[in-house]
Formats: C-alpha cells, structure tokens, sequence
C-alpha cells in the first residue's frame, strides 16, 4: 500500500483509528478550559482565520476579548460563541451547538489533525484529502458499512454508498451520488472508491 501505512502479506490492518474518535482524544477535548458564557471566537486577520478568546466586556456592539493574553476589541457581529469541547471532533456537525463558521472550521480543523478525513454535516459528507493514503479503503472497512444505515458506522465515503444502494434496493428508484471540490480535492478518488464499494 502506497503511503505511511505498509500492507503486509496478513490480514487487513484496523480502520479503527482513522475512522472513529478514540476514547483518549474524547478526555482530552473534555479536560480543555471553556466557560459557556465567555469563550467565544473572533477573527484573525493575520491568517484569515479565528482565534479561540474569552469576552471580558460588551458595550453596545462592541466586545472586548481577550485573546493571546491582549484584550481586543471586535464588532458584535464578528464574534462567535465556541461550542462545549464535548462536541469537539463531532462526526455529524449538524448536531453543534453552534453553527457559525469558526465552529464548522474548528471542527474540520481538530479532525483532520487527528487523521479523521471524512465528516458529516446534516445530510452531506465532507472530506478532507490528507494528501496520503490511510488503510481505510480495504475489504475490511468495506464491511464495517455493509447493510447498515449511515448513523450505525463512522462518517466514511462508504456510508453514503451503502446509502445510495439501499435506497435503489428499497425502492427500486435510480440515485446518485453528487461528489464536488476544487482542483486536487480527491473527487476521482472517492469516485474511485464508490465504485469499487459496488
């Protein structure tokens, strides 16, 4: 197998720690200090993101927060509530507390930086190409989906397949798959991967 995973001659090796979150990351995310009415996230403009602070002060539509230890101040508007860290690595991100887009970032963000490439957002599947190849595309992860619904398995291309087969088998109704991205996004590979799950 090309990549950072070498196959060997035995069995398939386990999906698990690319597929679901680990019961030590789900502890960690759970010990990081938050407090529910004064974390919240405001824009960096050094990179175009956000930066996680917490509001000291808000005075009319100005808020102060303090962010890297420096308290700044920010436009009502440009500041966003952080979700509670139970929700940090979630696998669906329609079910986040709050939705704005410093929290969708910051949960593709600590996913993908803890190899989890595939999440869900309401009925869409996102995936985040790690530019390496991960053994999650084996006869062995195939049949963790097999004949199960998506909220049974962790978020995997597979999961919409099997979804899309089922629904043909059930009612007899062609469906389709729509897979899109930019350039270098990984849409012929997923493409690749949802014929060879058929």
């Amino acid at each position: 197998m090309p990549g950072h995973i070498k196959k060997t001659s035995g069995p398939d090796p386990d999906p698990s720690p690319w597929l679901c979150v680990s019961h030590e990351l789900k502890e960690k995310n759970k010990a990081k200090p938050y407090d529910p009415k004064k974390s919240v996230w405001v824009p960096n403009k050094a990179d175009g993101g956000y930066l996680e602070g917490l509001m000291e002060s808000k005075d009319g539509n100005k808020v102060s927060v303090k962010v890297n230890g420096e308290v700044k101040v920010f436009k009502e508007d440009q500041v966003c509530q952080v979700n509670p860290p139970k929700f940090d690595c979630s696998d669906d991100m329609a079910g986040l507390t709050f939705l704005g887009d410093a929290c969708v970032l910051w949960n593709s963000v600590v996913r993908y930086v803890n190899q989890l490439i595939y999440t869900y957002s309401g009925l869409f599947c996102i995936a985040i190409n790690p530019y390496k190849r991960f053994p999650i595309y084996t006869l062995r992860t195939m049949e963790i989906y097999v004949g199960k619904r998506r909220n049974e398995c962790p978020p995997h291309i597979f999961a919409i397949a099997e979804g899309a087969y089922q629904g043909m088998m059930n009612s007899g109704i062609n469906q389709s798959i729509l897979i899109t991205g930019e350039s270098g996004a990984g849409k012929t590979e997923n493409t690749k991967k949802v014929i060879s799950y058929f």
